[in-house]
């Protein structure tokens, strides 16, 4: 399945829309307004390009997603990985880490990530 792409200012306003949802889009355009300065033709530009890609729906003027905030990030991340580091997982994490200190309470959290992938145990 192709993932319909979410551009930068695009994600910004669904982080918006995925703490609020349900909501209106009169009320989407105001806190659009405050948190992002955006005006009222602006948000219902981003409404209505992201509902044609298929990320939203508009029903009586309701917004709801029709795609999660973590399948958005997973497919993100996913896509990042293929083109940026040739698939490989391994390659990702270790630039990440070169660049980033991990606390003991990170490495913790990732370790029973991998403890629970080997035990075949579902996120």
């Amino acid at each position: 399945m192709d993932f319909p792409k979410i551009y930068e200012s695009e994600y910004r306003f669904c982080l918006i829309m995925w703490e609020h949802e349900p909501v209106t889009a009169v009320e989407l355009a105001k806190l659009c307004l405050v948190q992002l300065g955006w005006k009222r033709t602006t948000t219902y530009t981003v409404i209505k390009r992201l509902e044609e890609r298929g990320v939203l729906q508009r029903e009586q003027g309701i917004i709801t997603s029709l795609i999660s905030k973590d399948e958005a990030q997973a497919w993100e991340i996913e896509e990042l990985v293929e083109t940026k580091f040739e698939g490989s997982l391994p390659a990702f994490v270790a630039a990440f880490t070169r660049r980033r200190d991990m606390s003991e309470k990170d490495l913790d959290e990732v370790q029973r990530m991998i403890d629970r992938i080997r035990k075949g145990e579902s996120q």
